[in-house]
């Protein structure tokens, strides 16, 4: 039988190998029905925990361009005392910088530090909230990155990688464990300030994973995702039927192809209508107590990190996952509207109440336990100033601050040291390999056993080189 009269001579090539029981197509399915079979599902890949969890929830503060660990966390006297010396070569051999040269000189802090609490932890007076709850909190000083440019760096700090299109940490761990809530995305994503992170959405994105679990931005407002709300004239009826009907369609669809991206498709429009009015509810602040407003420093009216604070809290009640905040204008170099006298104070003077009053507010709701709270950006700074009109300081990776709270972290404690200027981590030196190993242990998963096949390999939030856990850091 010639072509020309075969039944199929009037389909396409693509149609051929998708309905070739026998062919290429199949083959191919076959392969990839593997490392999508639980996927196709939306389940989580984890059946039970590697171990028993003790934080259930995660809720990040990032603080995107790169927070001064000089001027808050890590004061150094020698810095101060060796002020306006070009800095010894010794500790930039080799280095690169964003924009310094290799002989600027010094810079020591303007900001007085205290210390506070029984743990005896020294902060800055830019954080005076901060200070009434360093007992509560874990301060790691000795952080360290590969990547010293922000977009790249907020990537490897969110994704264990600077190339695009891997998996954030948010949607590795709902991949992973799912979410306890149905009527909100297990991974939600709020911002404040005055414009979005370098990176965007990859940040928070999915990667390779299916769509399903990649961050969810809400917006302030009363409709926190763009056309969530029903169309004028359509009534809840009618968008239930319109739902079912769509999606008994894509589970027809999918029946065929089992193509996993149809089975997200059908968990977002589920999702979606029951966010019709679930995530209303959620932006509305009134059931809130005059106290618990006043704690956070929200104006219920005015979006706001605070507001955001108090939402993330709402939203781990409702069994979402993993909540991040995004607060942007933390690069200091010393240009107008970047220094580190008016801008770092104004921003830690956004920021400062709300995340310690996060930090009661869970305490005292007995959440505090099983919820882990981050905060930190993609770097630091550096010890060198840059030679502007204003007080600056260039990025820095080899040594920086973060800090952590509950979900079994070990309060009251400060991990690591650097050298007298502040230059190198020369105790417990965490690198964000070991951070992801050690969230994703809090947690219950053993970071070896969570990944992922795709394009012939397994893939790790914490990559193919070594991560260890911070057991400093361990309750």
């Amino acid at each position: 039988m010639s072509f020309n009269n075969w039944a199929l001579r009037d389909q396409t090539r693509r149609h051929f190998f998708e309905n070739c029981a026998v062919g290429a197509g199949a083959i191919g399915l076959a392969t990839l029905m593997q490392s999508e079979q639980r996927a196709v599902a939306n389940s989580p890949a984890l059946e039970k925990t590697h171990h028993p969890a003790k934080a259930k929830n995660v809720i990040y503060l990032f603080m995107a361009g790169g927070p001064s660990q000089l001027e808050m966390f890590d004061f150094k006297p020698k810095l101060q005392e060796l002020e306006g010396n070009v800095i010894p070569e010794s500790y930039v051999e080799g280095k690169q910088f964003a924009f310094l040269k290799k002989d600027a000189k010094l810079l020591g802090t303007r900001r007085k530090f205290k210390k506070y609490g029984e743990c005896g932890a020294q902060i800055s007076d830019v954080l005076p909230h901060l200070a009434t709850v360093v007992d509560d909190i874990t301060i790691l000083k000795s952080m360290k990155t590969d990547v010293f440019n922000h977009g790249p760096a907020k990537l490897f700090m969110n994704t264990g990688t600077q190339q695009f299109g891997r998996p954030s940490m948010g949607a590795w761990i709902t991949y992973g464990i799912g979410s306890e809530s149905q009527n909100l995305p297990g991974f939600v994503v709020l911002q404040s300030g005055p414009r979005g992170p370098r990176g965007g959405a990859p940040l928070w994105g999915s990667g390779f994973l299916p769509t399903t679990y990649q961050g969810v931005p809400f917006l302030n407002g009363a409709d926190p995702i763009l056309n969530l709300s029903s169309p004028k004239g359509i009534n809840s009826e009618r968008q239930s039927d319109f739902i079912n009907t769509v999606n008994q369609l894509n589970e027809l669809r999918l029946e065929k192809t089992r193509d996993p991206e149809i089975s997200t498709r059908i968990s977002a429009y589920e999702m979606a209508y029951r966010m019709q009015s679930s995530a209303p509810e959620l932006m509305d602040l009134s059931g809130e107590t005059k106290e618990t407003l006043d704690l956070y420093g929200v104006d219920p009216a005015k979006p706001s990190f605070a507001r955001n604070c108090l939402l993330a809290r709402r939203l781990i009640e409702k069994g979402s996952r993993f909540v991040q905040l995004y607060h942007t204008d933390w690069d200091h170099h010393g240009n107008k509207g970047t220094d580190l006298e008016e801008s770092l104070g104004a921003r830690c003077l956004e920021t400062d109440q709300a995340s310690a009053a996060l930090v009661k507010d869970l305490k005292q709701r007995g959440l505090l336990e099983d919820t882990l709270v981050i905060w930190g950006g993609e770097f630091g700074r550096t010890p060198q100033g840059e030679p502007r009109d204003l007080i600056g300081r260039d990025h820095h990776i080899d040594a920086f601050s973060m800090w952590v709270a509950g979900g079994g972290s070990k309060p009251g404690v400060t991990i690591g040291e650097t050298d007298e200027l502040g230059y190198y981590s020369v105790k417990d030196t965490i690198h964000v390999r070991d951070f992801h190993a050690t969230v994703l242990h809090l947690l219950g998963i053993d970071h070896h056993e969570l990944s992922y096949f795709y394009q012939g390999l397994d893939f790790r939030l914490t990559g193919v080189e070594e991560a260890h856990l911070v057991k400093k850091m361990l309750a």
